[in-house]
């Protein structure tokens, strides 16, 4: 029998048929067939961006050959329109030292995105490290009218900026105001900066002392604020804050030079060695170094060991007069005036305001026969020396030999003015060796040397009542 035509009046032939295991089945009208769909597939990032996160990735491993060539490739499919290639290359080739090279790329990468404050941000910071101070301040004041809220970063660079100007108020204003947003110490630090190149020492040592509350732990700060204290003369504070920048880093070579000056200007030489030693471990091409362990070796008189050692800083830094200052000073206390008017003479060269190398020139001309010269170099030192009486001492010294009382009875009483002046002024006394001679010499050339004798005179009237009060305690235990 023939099969019945579909039509649309046939509904047996619209029923759809299901093979389940083999078999035929006829399901029932109206359902419809489940078939699988297949996921749909991830949307591709755009051709401008797909490679961002990559870079990222190489750039914070420091990565920067794999960075560069995935720049390169990016860069060569947008046609230089990926801004952020730009922007990581941009901040690679400043690390290399490439500051012109990076500031383009960040000025590309403004045009590509004109919103962007982070651009501008890279631009000021490069107009910065070229030297062109003015130009930076420019572009940060553009960034910060694209702020929404202020940004600590660039107040703090504003002020450095500022610095660098030297607009010291305006520097402030702005380091300040970073401090309101942000306790950073590198702001802390820049503020005493900018106190310590207006001599005012004890607003940066203020400045530091904040710091140290907000970071307890900061060795670099500890370091420094015991360097301003050694400078104004507290030797106890400096003290206690190198120790804590060495309780904290062993090792820090700033804090254990300074403990070492301390030590050796209180004449502890063999611990200031003992610290020294440390140091050379970390610094054994350091000048100063070099130099301090020299002045220990003649503070216990090994003067062949000083001048080894000050030879070898006077090899790294050639040109610091302090070392030829040194050499000449050793040298000329091992009579060897030749040697000496050398290096004081290179000395003088490299710092000529600076009379005690005058004094010491002087006194090697005058070992060396040359009166006359001699005679310039301390007139150069009287006059540039203006405070210690030493030099006039010498100079007296000099022309009473020389046959010139004259001159002598003037320096004499010279001497007398600046030692008055000294004993007022820091209320301690020279030397008992340079009294003794002063007192000596203003015998021979008939001077009143009361002055000479009046500080003696008072430390022998304080031993003899303490002599006299001594007696009477003992008398007292006796009647007992």
């Amino acid at each position: 029998m023939a099969e019945a035509p579909s039509s649309p009046m046939n509904p047996v032939a619209e029923t759809p048929e299901s093979h389940v295991n083999g078999m035929t089945t006829t399901l029932p009208p109206g359902s419809a067939i489940k078939t699988k769909t297949r996921p749909r597939k991830a949307p591709e990032l755009q051709t401008v961006e797909r490679r961002n996160w990559l870079i990222h990735l190489h750039y914070v491993r420091k990565e920067f050959d794999v960075c560069k060539q995935l720049i390169r490739e990016q860069l060569e499919e947008t046609r230089g329109m990926c801004e952020y290639a730009n922007y990581v290359q941009g901040l690679i080739l400043r690390q290399e030292g490439k500051i012109q090279e990076s500031f383009e790329l960040f000025q590309l990468c403004n045009i590509l995105n004109p919103s962007s404050v982070e651009n501008i941000k890279q631009m000021a910071r490069a107009l910065f490290l070229l030297g062109k101070h003015r130009l930076a301040v420019e572009a940060y004041l553009q960034a910060e009218m694209k702020l929404d809220k202020p940004d600590w970063e660039l107040h703090h660079n504003l002020g450095v900026c500022y610095m660098h100007l030297k607009d010291h108020e305006g520097a402030r204003e702005q380091l300040l105001y970073a401090l309101e947003q942000n306790k950073h110490h590198q702001t802390f630090a820049s503020l005493a900066k900018i106190y310590l190149l207006e001599n005012d020492i004890p607003s940066a040592i203020n400045t530091y002392r904040a710091a140290i509350e907000y970071f307890p732990e900061n060795a670099e700060l500890h370091t420094t604020l015991g360097l301003l204290f050694m400078q104004i003369g507290k030797y106890q504070q400096a003290f206690e804050h190198l120790g804590t920048t060495l309780t904290f880093d062993p090792t820090n070579t700033r804090a254990i030079l300074a403990a070492g000056s301390m030590m050796q200007s209180h004449q502890d030489f063999d611990v200031a060695l003992t610290k020294y030693r440390v140091a050379a471990q970390s610094i054994p091409e350091s000048p100063p170094l070099w130099n301090n362990i020299a002045m220990c070796f003649f503070g216990k008189k090994k003067y062949v060991a000083a001048i080894s050692c000050l030879k070898r800083a006077n090899y790294l830094a050639p040109f610091d007069w302090k070392i030829l200052y040194n050499l000449g000073l050793v040298h000329l206390t091992m009579q060897q005036y030749t040697s000496a008017f050398h290096f004081l003479s290179a000395a003088v060269n490299l710092r000529p305001t600076k009379g005690h190398i005058f004094m010491l020139l002087a006194i090697a001309l005058t070992y060396l026969d040359d009166e006359e010269n001699a005679r310039q170099a301390y007139e150069q030192a009287v006059s540039l020396e203006a405070r210690d009486p030493s030099v006039c001492l010498n100079y007296a010294i000099f022309l009473k030999n020389h046959d010139d009382k004259e001159g002598a009875l003037r320096m004499i009483n010279e001497f007398e003015v600046r030692m008055v002046k000294f004993r007022q002024s820091t209320g301690a006394d020279l030397d008992a060796e340079v009294i003794e001679n002063g007192a000596k010499l203003a015998m021979l050339l008939g001077v009143d040397g009361s002055a000479f004798h009046k500080k003696q005179e008072t430390e022998t009237q304080i031993e003899a009542e303490k002599e006299m009060d001594s007696e009477l305690l003992a008398g007292q235990g006796m009647v007992t």
